[in-house]
């Protein structure tokens, strides 16, 4: 029993969900949108979906964990997603690829501090919680270090080499 361990369950299972709804409702969610405005940025849209795509698989990865440990989702969307832990990666105003990116690498740095929480949490205490939630910071910084490279390449006004 991991309480025993000396986890708060409680705290653990809503820090868990918060990150799944980031993970679902803001980054996939927003990367959708964010993505489609990176029209004439063939490369950058690639790597925003290849993201997009392994923070669904974070939401995926996480949920069965989440029940396991006596969590549930709230059964109204609006309220799952007003639990994100991280705000919400919106469309800036005039959405240059570069502001696109600003937004995309802020969304990552705030997935890859909250993870690292549930991490911290979990450390020797609840190694099943722990590994699933490792893999995905390391995810993160991948992420962060692809939209940090496709921003240097951006103000750079040079071309990245073609996918992630």
């Amino acid at each position: 029993e991991i309480r025993a361990r000396g986890v708060d369950v409680d705290l653990l299972i809503k820090k868990l969900i918060a990150n799944a709804a980031a993970e679902f409702s803001s980054t996939y969610y927003y990367y959708t949108i964010l993505r489609m405005h990176l029209a004439g940025h063939e490369d950058y849209k690639e790597i925003a979906e290849d993201a997009r795509l392994e923070d669904r698989s974070h939401f995926e990865l996480m949920t069965p964990r989440i029940y396991e440990l006596g969590g549930e989702f709230h059964n109204d969307m609006q309220a799952f997603v007003e639990q994100a832990s991280c705000p919400d990666p919106k469309l800036p105003e005039d959405p240059t690829a570069e502001k696109i990116l600003l937004v995309l690498l802020e969304a990552e740095r705030c997935a890859i501090r909250s993870w690292q929480e549930i991490c911290d949490i979990t450390a020797g205490k609840d190694l099943r919680t722990h590994a699933l939630a490792a893999r995905i910071p390391q995810e993160g910084v991948e992420h962060e270090d692809w939209f940090k490279e496709l921003l240097e390449f951006e103000r750079n006004g040079t071309s990245p080499p073609s996918g992630p």
